[in-house]
């Protein structure tokens, strides 16, 4: 499981928990119900963002929801879980940048993936994930070209880049992908008044969780002689954490201006848990439950994966 918004258990009051679960397993089942069971290992913490901002602002009604069957991470309880237009929209959000991912990877000869069998199915599996998320997408009047134009400049922005280059520049294809898909919410929740500050929401979320994963990488990619932003553009630990601040305080100022139904999900975890998520990746968190660094909270409360 990946994603940047990884709230511990105890922070959500337990009906945001349970709603929480609801769009986490939701998206897994969209992957599920509409690309196999292959796809679910795409789900992710930071996907579910889109189908909350669905539901924040439609409002959630029956027709929003179904009961799941049991699962092991639920205690093999059923539950109920998000459905309809904002799971869906997940869904392909989270298939197309998946294998994007995956395509980076094997550009970057990470891994297993350095194998030519390997890569070849690898990139089979992400051609199909490309296809299934156009046509999900498409479905609800979203073109993934959008996605795909985005991410395909990433590797021309990387080249490009170079020290004094502006993290902006080096963020920009992820920030306006993910603009496009939280403003897409707002046609799907009929309410188009807030697509320009959710759009500016989605930017700034794109550009931070680009950060965060450079700033958790970077030694790691320093160890393996890989690209890194923050390495590339000489840019400090000071400088980025600066750069990190400034746009989580964006991004709650954007919500400010956006139209909802019922703000509460979507508030904690944009207002209050990316904050929590920068302080995490530069190493300045702990749960205060426990002393340790924040667990991430799963289907149950637990730390693990969801069902794969």
């Amino acid at each position: 499981m990946f994603g940047i918004v990884r709230p511990c258990r105890h922070r959500l009051p337990e009906g945001l928990r349970a709603e929480w679960t609801a769009h986490l397993c939701g998206l897994c089942l969209a992957l599920r119900d509409g690309h196999g069971q292959l796809a679910r290992i795409v789900t992710n913490y930071d996907g579910l963002l889109v189908s909350v901002l669905t539901d924040a602002q439609a409002g959630t009604t029956a027709s929003r929801r179904r009961t799941a069957g049991p699962c092991p991470l639920r205690g093999m309880r059923t539950a109920s879980v998000a459905r309809g237009e904002g799971a869906r929209l997940a869904a392909s959000v989270s298939l197309v940048l998946a294998s994007a991912k995956i395509r980076d990877h094997i550009a970057d000869g990470d891994g297993v993936l350095r194998r030519r069998p390997l890569a070849a199915a690898a990139r089979r599996t992400a051609a199909g994930w490309d296809r299934a998320g156009a046509r999900t997408g498409g479905a609800l009047g979203f073109d993934t070209a959008l996605l795909v134009d985005a991410v395909e400049r990433q590797t021309d922005v990387e080249r490009a880049a170079g020290p004094g280059t502006p993290l902006a520049t080096v963020t920009e294809p992820t920030a306006t992908a993910t603009a496009a898909a939280f403003a897409h919410t707002a046609a799907l929740a009929g309410r188009p008044g807030n697509a320009a500050p959710l759009a500016e929401a989605g930017r700034l979320f794109g550009q931070l969780a680009h950060l965060l994963d450079a700033v958790e990488d970077r030694a790691a990619d320093a160890a393996e002689g890989a690209w890194n932003p923050l390495t590339a553009t000489g840019t400090t630990p000071a400088e980025a954490r600066k750069v990190c601040d400034e746009a989580a305080r964006g991004i709650r100022r954007a919500l400010r201006g956006v139209d909802f139904a019922d703000r509460r999900l979507a508030h904690a975890l944009l207002a209050h848990e990316v904050p929590r998520a920068v302080d995490r990746a530069f190493g300045t968190a702990a749960c205060a439950h426990s002393g340790a660094p924040a667990a991430v909270a799963g289907p149950h409360g637990d730390a693990g994966p969801h069902p794969q």
